[in-house]
């Protein structure tokens, strides 16, 4: 990400994102090291960035296989009606769905595309017949098992 005069954020504010998003577990002493700013500064400057929304949470990076959650699957929604309330219906039930990971309204051949975590084929053959084909106003999914991850979570292009 590139300073300009129309960016809110100054090249320590950069470095503190871009620190923050290698690295979530850093001590604010250890970021106002990494980023050359005093403790106070850094701390004030982090605050800030919570609060006005940029940095919106940390968390820890769990490794699926290793809690049993091995198997990564993209599915293709396509739903009966294109209107504001099938949509609204159909997100709020994806919501309450916890092995749906994230969930995105598309353009082109689907209308959403979710992807979901789960322990294995069965695992998701259950989930598919039980919850997804019941979500409100689906006609049609398509299902892709994801053979190899290449890139996950990749960190934001700073």
């Amino acid at each position: 990400m590139e300073e300009s005069s129309t960016s809110p954020f100054d090249r320590i504010d950069i470095k503190i994102l871009r620190a923050l998003q290698a690295e979530g577990r850093l001590t604010n002493s250890e970021l106002a090291a990494r980023v050359s700013v005093s403790a106070a500064t850094c701390h004030r400057r982090t605050q800030r960035l919570f609060e006005e929304g940029y940095i919106t949470g940390v968390r820890a990076e769990i490794a699926p296989a290793a809690v049993g959650l091995g198997a990564l699957v993209m599915v293709g929604v396509v739903l009966d009606r294109s209107t504001p309330e099938s949509f609204a219906a159909f997100e709020e039930a994806v919501l309450k769905l916890k092995e749906v990971l994230d969930c995105n309204l598309v353009a082109g051949d689907f209308d959403y595309l979710l992807k979901i975590r789960v322990r294995d084929m069965a695992d998701f053959n259950k989930l598919h017949g039980q919850k997804l084909i019941a979500l409100p106003g689906v006609r049609q999914t398509r299902t892709f098992f994801v053979m190899k991850e290449v890139k996950e979570n990749a960190r934001l292009p700073f």
